[in-house]
């Protein structure tokens, strides 16, 4: 297994001469970084930063090394960073495996097969033809994971990805994908302002404060 590491050094953002945050921090392989903070703090223009889309009018300064490699300029989609969101955003138009198959690299050998052990290993063994409208909130955040990690992301963003789930489900959600994401050694940072969330991710806390 290859081990990802993602860096982030002398992190500096400002906007119209204001200071949002700064940052340093080394996240190891299948380690989970929690960033908390109020509205406002800063989280989801640190998120934007790392992951390519920050918006032209914030100043930053700092750089993002992922595996040794300097990313800080790349585009969003050569960076080799994963998402996941609030809402799974899984494609209408296409089937449960169509979702999966998606993100997956074009020289995947095997799609279909690997897709059915995707679908096995979250517990939804021959849901692959289904309509992800029919699938529930538990459902389709599992598949939203899987598909993330069938991208093969060298590191993986998540941007408070149970707020919306129930109590019992997000119990469940958390250890599922904090258990995948460090089988799979991805660092990982994980913005929230819940602080069983960063319990659960068992890993370093930074709170920002504005």
């Amino acid at each position: 297994m290859t081990h990802h590491h993602l860096e982030i050094d002398s992190l500096r953002i400002a906007l119209d001469g204001t200071v949002l945050l700064e940052l340093d921090a080394h996240i190891g392989p299948g380690e989970i970084l929690t960033v908390m903070g109020p509205s406002g703090s800063g989280k989801s223009t640190l998120l934007a930063w790392l992951a390519g889309f920050l918006a032209g009018d914030f100043e930053a300064c700092g750089h993002a090394h992922l595996d040794g490699r300097d990313i800080t300029h790349l585009p969003a989609e050569r960076r080799g960073i994963g998402l996941l969101f609030q809402d799974p955003l899984l494609f209408p138009h296409l089937s449960v495996a169509g979702n999966l198959r998606f993100g997956m690299p074009r020289a995947t050998r095997d799609k279909p097969r690997q897709v059915e052990t995707a679908l096995e290993q979250i517990g939804l063994a021959g849901f692959g033809d289904r309509d992800p409208a029919t699938l529930s909130g538990g459902q389709k955040a599992r598949v939203a994971l899987m598909r993330l990690l069938l991208s093969r992301p060298c590191a993986v963003l998540l941007d408070e990805p149970f707020s919306k789930l129930d109590t019992h489900l997000r119990q469940e959600m958390r250890q599922l994908v904090f258990t995948q994401l460090r089988q799979a050694g991805l660092p990982s940072l994980l913005i929230t302002h819940d602080r069983d969330d960063a319990a659960a991710a068992g890993g370093e806390v930074i709170e920002l404060t504005h």
